[in-house]
């Protein structure tokens, strides 16, 4: 829901119509998403929660760190790589199924929360990773 990284910094769940920003949190080796309205506010999104950009979503590329920018305005958010305990996990899915990670994103990007995963009904069996948007899935 939120990156181990971000244990330290005080939290919230989101909610549908929420504004965001990408932001570094100080006293964090992180980047996540905040609140619009209060940066010092991580906003922890759940698995499947669907989000809107207001314009094509840059990153760091994960080796060169040369600014990378994807021509899409939503994204899915999804945890990856949960066997490794001190590795970054929050992810966005785009929808070709490029994956990266939030700590790549390039800070002051805003975005809105369309949309909470459904809640699983009482006895139904629930995964913790919604199917992908598409396939194949290239970490970036």
């Amino acid at each position: 829901m939120c990156d181990y990284s971000l244990e330290h910094v005080i939290s919230r769940a989101a909610q549908v119509a929420d504004k965001l920003v990408s932001t570094s949190f100080s006293n964090s080796i992180t980047r996540g998403f905040a609140a619009a309205d209060d940066i010092n506010t991580a906003v922890c999104l759940l698995p499947g929660t669907e989000i809107a950009f207001d314009r094509d979503v840059s990153f760091e590329h994960p080796v060169t760190y040369a600014p990378q920018t994807l021509p899409h305005k939503v994204a899915r958010f999804r945890q990856v790589d949960l066997d490794r305990e001190h590795a970054h996990h929050d992810a966005l899915e785009f929808p070709d199924g490029q994956v990266v990670l939030l700590t790549k994103l390039l800070p002051g990007q805003h975005a809105t929360v369309l949309q909470l995963p459904a809640e699983a009904k009482a006895g139904e069996h629930r995964e913790d990773t919604p199917a992908p948007i598409a396939e194949p899935l290239a970490h970036v």
